[in-house]
């Protein structure tokens, strides 16, 4: 398509007279049929880099994106510009999944976005093999790199997916891909190195400020910074208590505030959330379940009363300040309890060797072909189910497993009208689909259907049963929910499962080191004496001697940080060990766990057991978790 082509897209469709550095590159190699990389800072307009190809070739994009209300947000804002536009996820009812199909089997929609989990889900992947995917939009790409702050190991998968569906090419775009992880998503999506853009980080517009804070004084300290300041304000917290308690403080001081976190009710969070956007509600104290797809241009502060857990995190988050261009201040507080917060929930996710010699030596007894709960290997091994997930796909990765199809072990299935009906409007199918509704166990409302038992009796492959509940569901006829995600594998190679188990503990605990050492990287940055925007600019390998705009830059006095509490333990801390112990719960058995439930570590054993609402879970949260466990263990 020709520039002009394309430009006369941009304005009519899209009310813009040009594109932002890096978007014609980005745009110009998709028109071109090949694949690119958008390494833009946060508002940088990578949206743009696939919504508008996606106007401009035949066939549909896919949008990979890995948060629900960014899908929303996206798609509200298409629509309104007369794109059709549409996404499937978990909150469609049965008639708007259906009409989504219904516009994409009938060439309507240009853009469908989905979540990267919904890959695993066998019913969406028979369904989208039959489309022309022109182009796939690859949001938040960093999570592909397992040396990324973010791995997610569905998004590993990605890059399979895209050769066996037919994927005429890809866009990969994030804000946050230090060299080396722009360097995996390159190779991942075979991007050559001149389509390849990164526009930098440096916003000039940007004040960064770095504040060293005891526990004592941080609230003293943020309620002065906030009074002398003005404009929409974020105040990034780590933990939900927090976004609580700190919100209550300011109201108490004379703000408008209020707290966000994924724990509150989901109306609560919009109401939050728009009354911000809005420009009704100054000040939001949030975690990070706040922000991302926060389409303000005009946050003009964004304070961390907690360290962020990586310098990607603290990059991401000040990029929602002062999109608009004008002047806007970033305040990052720092505190040695900070760092411990941080470090504990590091240990709290890296499973222990006898866990994972547990999975390995599970996973390896099985047959040549087999299937997997992963929810369950979580819940009989106490591994958070993401742990279960990046061992499974480190296995793939070392070739000694090759994932087949992802599948769900039953249906449930509630008819619209009665089966015979049904079955009179199908001759050329009422055997197949009597067979196949007769396997179907009735309960209160909904009826229960074993996938593999309906297809021995039907005596068809199972893809033909699920076709057929597809199709039904897809008619009308039945509403259905699926339940008992399993996942098929194939055993490669045969190994030593306990050298293997080795190598992957070790693997799982270079993860850790690399975690904790991007927390030390933020401590780092805060107590830098030079410029800071160099400081953070130079870990995504983009060189600046200095800014001239941040307070090291202007002189602003460095404060020292102020040094760690010596960690002792007395009587009190002992008998709270035994008094825990004593209570004997089955989740908190071993050493490690009673020391994860101490630092308030939520794990699946945990959380089955009720343990979260337990007056002691938590008790020393705020005390190094090696501390704790040697507690723990001298205790016996």
């Amino acid at each position: 398509m020709a520039t002009t082509e394309v430009m006369t897209v941009l304005r009519e469709r899209f009310g813009f007279d040009r594109l932002l550095p890096g978007q014609a590159q980005v745009i110009e190699a998709l028109l071109a049929g090949r694949s690119a990389l958008a390494v833009f800072p946060t508002g940088g307009g990578k949206s743009l880099c696939y919504q508008l190809p996606a106007l401009c070739l035949d066939g549909v994009t896919l949008v990979v994106s890995p948060l629900i209300a960014l899908m929303k947000d996206q798609i509200d804002a298409l629509q309104a510009r007369g794109i059709a536009a549409a996404r499937i996820d978990s909150s469609l009812d049965a008639e708007s999944w259906r009409a989504v199909w219904d516009d994409l089997d009938a060439g309507r929609l240009r853009l469908l976005y989905v979540a990267p989990e919904r890959f695993g889900n066998e019913r969406f992947l028979s369904r989208i093999r039959r489309l022309d995917i022109a182009l796939m939009a690859i949001d938040e790409a960093h999570c592909i790199s397992e040396w990324g702050h973010n791995f997610r190991p569905d998004y590993l998968k990605l890059a399979r997916l895209v050769g066996e569906l037919g994927v005429q090419r890809v866009v990969a775009l994030t804000a946050t891909a230090t060299p080396a992880v722009a360097d995996q998503i390159a190779a991942a999506f075979a991007i050559a190195p001149a389509d390849r853009v990164v526009t930098g980080f440096h916003r000039p517009n940007l004040f960064l400020r770095a504040t060293a804070v005891t526990r004592a004084a941080r609230d003293a300290h943020l309620v002065e910074r906030v009074r002398a300041l003005s404009g929409s304000t974020i105040v990034y917290v780590t933990l939900q208590h927090t976004a609580v308690t700190v919100a209550k403080r300011l109201v108490s001081e004379g703000f408008e505030a209020r707290a966000y976190h994924a724990g509150m009710k989901t109306e609560e969070r919009v109401e939050v959330q728009e009354a911000f956007m809005a420009g009704q509600l100054p000040i939001v104290v949030a975690t990070i379940a706040f922000g991302m797809g926060i389409d303000k241009s005009d946050i003009r502060n964004v304070l961390h009363y907690n360290l962020p857990k990586a310098l990607e995190n603290y990059a991401q988050e000040i990029g929602r300040a002062g999109r608009d261009g004008a002047p806007s201040t970033c305040e990052l507080f720092a505190a040695h309890d900070d760092v411990v917060t941080l470090q504990n929930f590091t240990y709290g996710d890296t499973p222990t060797p006898d866990a994972v010699r547990g999975i390995v030596r599970e996973l390896l007894s099985q047959g040549e072909r087999f299937d997997v709960s992963q929810y369950e290997l979580s819940r009989d091994h106490d591994v958070r189910p993401l742990v279960v997930a990046t061992l499974l796909t480190y296995l793939e990765l070392e070739g000694v497993l090759a994932a087949t199809a992802p599948f769900y072990a039953s249906y449930q299935l509630q008819p619209h009208r009665p089966s015979r009906e049904i079955l009179d409007a199908r001759p050329n199918d009422a055997r197949l689909l009597g067979r196949i509704l007769s396997c179907a166990k009735k309960g209160r409302t909904w009826f229960t259907l074993d996938i593999d038992e309906a297809a021995a009796k039907a005596g068809v492959p199972r893809q033909e049963v699920v076709s057929a509940m597809e199709g039904l569901a897809h008619a009308g006829d039945v509403t259905l929910k699926v339940s008992g995600l399993r996942h098929g594998y194939r055993r490669v190679r045969q190994v030593d499962p306990d050298a293997l188990a080795a190598m992957l503990t070790e693997r799982f605990q270079s993860a850790e080191q690399r975690d904790l050492a991007r927390i030390e990287g933020v401590l780092g940055l805060a107590t830098r004496e030079t410029c800071l925007t160099a400081g953070l600019l130079a870990y995504f390998g983009e060189p600046l001697e200095a800014c001239g705009h941040c307070d090291r830059c202007a002189g602003e006095p460095v404060r020292a940080l102020p040094p760690a509490e010596p960690v002792s333990f007395g009587p009190g801390e002992e008998a709270l060990v035994r008094e825990v112990r004593a209570q004997g719960h089955d989740a908190l058995a071993s050493a490690r766990q009673l020391a994860r439930f101490l630092c308030g570590l939520p794990s699946p054993a945990v959380g089955r057991a009720k343990l979260r609402s337990h007056p002691r879970f938590g008790a020393l949260g705020d005390v190094p978790f090696a501390a704790v466990l040697e507690l723990v263990e001298a205790v016996g």
